[in-house]
């Protein structure tokens, strides 16, 4: 019962500012915050070697997810407490390729990671455990990147083909809906979704800019922050554990 109150009570909880988060490399020792209400950076707590390949935010938990070479690896980062919430191993996504996405369902926390291997998807709960795996129809080759959209309870997808990044948009099952070319060339590695005003944050193929795109793949504005990896959430005024 506490957690369906719990969880009744985020549903109703009003949402703060808009912030962009981002990592301007693979290796940053801080997950950069720019958002009407900004407060302070907030440590990766990478080790010396240590290498990121995905990233996401879970606004209900306030918690950063950072997915480590070689890809088996998840830290949790709660950025109130600026300290390691905890870490995970999962065998299932070890990969020696550097696309290692992550998208957070803010509702039961539940993680989408980029399989290693295969078209396809992995779901976990937010401590690790498998809960299924799934196939992206439509796709030839591996994903890049993926955001969550909470009001459609759907997936956005990036990645190459044609020599250009697209976005494809999914059922949860992986059914594919549609899939437009971007119109700007970006670095399909990392993708961050705002449902409120259904837009999409790509770091652009510069590294030096973030572009915000339309559901039609439409470049709306470019914004000039350093970004290799990046998601969106506004700050929750309730969290949820």
């Amino acid at each position: 019962m506490a957690g369906v109150l719990g969880l009744a009570l985020a549903d109703c909880a009003t949402p703060g500012p808009l912030h962009l988060y981002s990592l301007p490399t693979a290796s940053a020792n801080a997950i950069a915050d720019t958002g009407a209400d900004h407060t302070a950076d907030t440590p990766s707590f990478l080790a010396p070697g240590e290498v990121i390949i995905g990233f996401a935010y879970d606004l209900f938990t306030d918690h950063f997810f950072l997915r480590l070479a070689p890809g088996d690896r998840i830290r949790v980062v709660d950025r109130p407490a600026r300290a390691v919430k905890r870490e995970f191993v999962v065998a299932e996504l070890q990969t020696t390729d550097a696309a290692g996405d992550l998208a957070v369902r803010p509702r039961d926390g539940h993680l989408f990671a980029l399989h290693p291997t295969a078209s396809a998807l992995i779901e976990l709960t937010r401590f690790g455990n498998i809960v299924r795996t799934i196939p992206l129809a439509g796709f030839g080759a591996p994903p890049l990147a993926i955001a969550y959209d909470p009001q459609g309870n759907r997936l956005f997808i990036l990645r190459i083909k044609q020599h250009a990044a697209w976005l494809s948009t999914h059922e949860i099952d992986g059914r594919l809906i549609r899939e437009v070319a971007l119109s700007e060339p970006a670095s399909p590695r990392s993708l961050g979704f705002d449902s409120a005003t259904r837009e999409l944050y790509v770091p652009l193929a510069t590294g030096q800019a973030v572009g915000v795109f339309d559901e039609n793949g439409q470049l709306l504005r470019t914004l000039a922050r350093p970004a290799r990896f990046v998601d969106v959430g506004p700050r929750s005024f309730l969290r949820l554990f």
